[in-house]
């Protein structure tokens, strides 16, 4: 006999009775913010704190549903990082996007084949100032690093990830933060640290690709 823990029909109701009771208290908390005309951080803590609750309800009934019956929902509820809750504006006059995308060269030849196929064809677009065009060419059918420089200084980041096993790429994790700010930095200011803006709690939306979504464990798998 398995140790595994047998979920019953009667949890599968009562978490989606609990899910009913968070989706009824997250939309009272935004009808009594509506109603006050309340824009205070007090009133959006108290929705993006209910939008968690169902976001947690939403994934247990889920994977109840899915451990007894086989099916899933046809929705998801996207949480803030780390179930942090947005303190952010809830009218942002500006955003910023935070994006990282992970690659493993499997392919290191083929990488740097194409790489110098670049620099042959435009070698004026692959030299920079300490560098002349013909050392670039050189440098990117023998070096991985120069090569990376040339693949990444000539297409932009979309082209890469649809095109990454054209280049010796293959796919890692994925994800992409749209955060809200209170106002707009002097041109050059963050330059230098682009990423000491990045906090949970002022995301506004987020989109994650990895593996592990597709992975059939239990609790995970769909």
């Amino acid at each position: 006999m398995s140790d595994a823990v047998q979920h019953t029909a009667a949890e599968v109701r009562a978490a989606a009775d609990a899910l009913k009771q968070a989706l009824d208290r997250h939309l009272e908390a935004i009808e009594r913010r509506e109603a006050a005309a309340d824009d205070s951080p007090e009133a959006d803590t108290e929705v993006f704190t209910a939008f968690n609750e169902v976001a947690a309800a939403g994934e247990v009934y889920d994977e109840l549903l899915y451990e007894v019956y086989d099916e899933v929902t046809p929705f998801e509820v996207p949480v803030t990082d780390g179930g942090a809750v947005y303190q952010g504006p809830e009218d942002p006059d500006f955003l910023s996007v935070f994006m990282r995308r992970d690659y493993a060269v499997t392919e290191p030849r083929r990488l740097m084949a194409q790489a110098r196929r670049i620099a042959e064809l435009d070698p004026e677009s692959v030299g920079t100032e300490e560098e002349a065009p013909e050392e670039t060419e050189a440098a990117a059918g023998h070096s991985l690093r120069a090569a990376l420089g040339v693949l990444f200084g000539e297409f932009e980041p979309d082209e890469i990830a649809s095109r990454h096993a054209e280049f010796g790429l293959e796919e890692g994790d994925a994800t992409l933060w749209v955060t809200a700010g209170e106002e707009p930095e002097e041109p050059g200011e963050w330059l230098s640290t682009p990423f000491r803006t990045a906090d949970p709690e002022r995301i506004i939306c987020r989109f994650d690709i990895s593996e592990a979504f597709d992975e059939d464990d239990i609790g995970t798998g769909r």
